[in-house]
């Protein structure tokens, strides 16, 4: 008996996916918790696992929105694929000028050639096997049962010449959608191409395809659900940015100091964004607010700091989350900022690990941003803006001297955070980062 396979609960809010990749094919063998496709959320991608091992039968192409708890494959036992059958009898459509009868046996002598009218495209196919020879999946059965086309018309493209679903669908399409440009005459002697496995044949006017230097593409889940968020917050918040300035010369000093022994003892680079996350922590505290969420008439406060960190993709912009941020030390805030960073790029960060987040910090120096303001990240009230380090002219005492400054940014939420805290804060992060040991000290 098949196993249905379908899309599990994928987190808080998120009903819908997109079928991006599948990782088996139609008639491959699978084991039990096997990665079979790659699903596309709004928040990150997720592998689906084979619930049972045996052979699988494909039902969603990729491509394919799908919704929770929907059916995108069958698993069936490798004894019930290899002893598989036809369905009884289904009925023959019949899409050509003139009636074909298919014998049950290939025909050793080819019948001489006839006058007829020109045939479809799907009749550039070679030779089927018989009917007898082909055992049918129950996803393929089901399709040739609803289609009404006969197998023996089809080759099979999958393992051991098997007909795969995509194989009856381009059949029946190829018969009946198919047609010349309005307009044209059928060339007998033009050469046919066979349509390739799952995809819709289409006549398409030659003036359709001459390039005029544009392209359109749908957005994928995630950079509409990324849009939605951004337009939403600027819609429904009071969004105010303060600025300010940070002397980074003594957090370059140190790391230029420890780094390699750093390196050594916790087997990951001593990086920037450490400072700024714990220097961020302590501010925090002193600011609760800040940290807090705005729900209806009620202001939510956190006693920890789950901190996002923006991570550019090629999917677009992700914000995983350093959990319980102030119970890190340098070493962990740069382990676990390495490890989600890593896990963004490849699509394999967990829905937890994208949820949660009380306050972010966003780098856009690594572009080389000289000064922006960031936008919030609903449903807090703050995000941090870092930029470029850039060496300066500043004044230092009566003296003018070059050093390397960075501007920063905090963007707030007017209704939730007044002024008097916002700059507050921001200053604060600048005296932690500008004296790092106090940093080590918390003072």
């Amino acid at each position: 008996m098949s196993m249905q396979v379908k899309i599990p609960a994928l987190g808080e809010s998120i009903t819908q996916a997109t079928i991006v990749k599948w990782h088996k094919q139609e008639g491959d063998r699978v084991e039990r918790d096997d990665a079979l496709c790659e699903l596309e959320t709004d928040k990150a991608n997720v592998d689906v696992p084979a619930p049972v091992a045996g052979i699988m039968h494909r039902i969603k192409n990729e491509g394919d929105a799908v919704a929770i708890g929907e059916v995108i494959a069958d698993i069936s036992p490798a004894s019930e694929t290899e002893a598989g059958g036809l369905p009884s009898a289904p009925a023959t459509k019949s899409v050509s000028a003139a009636p074909v009868t298919v014998p049950a046996k290939p025909v050793p002598t080819p019948e001489p050639a006839t006058a007829a009218k020109p045939q479809p495209l799907a009749a550039a196919q070679p030779q089927s096997q018989p009917v007898a020879e082909k055992p049918l999946s129950p996803a393929v059965r089901r399709v040739v049962t609803e289609s009404g086309v006969n197998p023996a018309d089809i080759s099979g493209t999958g393992k051991g010449g098997r007909l795969t679903k995509e194989d009856v669908l381009a059949h029946a399409e190829a018969q009946s959608d198919v047609t010349p440009f309005p307009g044209a005459a059928p060339s007998p002697t033009a050469p046919t191409v066979a349509p390739v496995p799952g995809a819709r044949v289409l006549a398409v006017p030659p003036s359709a395809t001459a390039g005029d230097g544009t392209r359109r593409e749908p957005m994928s889940r995630m950079r509409r659900k990324i849009a939605e968020r951004l337009v939403n917050a600027q819609h429904t918040a009071a969004i105010l940015t303060t600025f300010n300035e940070i002397d980074m010369s003594a957090v370059q000093e140190l790391r230029t100091k420890y780094k390699d022994k750093f390196a050594e003892l916790h087997g990951v680079g001593l990086g920037l964004m450490s400072f700024f996350v714990r220097a961020c922590v302590l501010a925090l505290h002193e600011f609760p607010r800040v940290n807090a969420f705005l729900e209806g008439d009620d202001v939510v406060y956190h006693d920890y700091v789950h901190l996002g960190i923006a991570v550019s993709t090629e999917r677009g912009l992700t914000v995983p989350v350093l959990r319980h941020a102030e119970l890190m030390g340098f070493a962990d805030v740069e382990s676990e900022i390495k490890r989600l960073a890593t896990a963004a790029r490849d699509g394999k960060l967990a829905i937890e690990e994208l949820s949660g987040g009380t306050f972010t910090i966003t780098n856009g120096g690594i572009f080389g941003s000289l000064l922006s303001a960031p936008i919030l990240n609903p449903p807090q009230s703050a995000i941090l803006g870092m930029h470029t380090i850039q060496r300066r002219p500043v004044a230092v005492g009566d003296k003018v001297e070059i050093h390397p400054m960075m501007y920063v940014a905090l963007s707030y939420d007017h209704r939730m955070v007044d002024g008097h805290d916002s700059v507050s804060f921001l200053v604060r992060v600048k005296q932690l980062v500008e004296d790092p040991t106090r940093l080590m000290l918390d003072v």
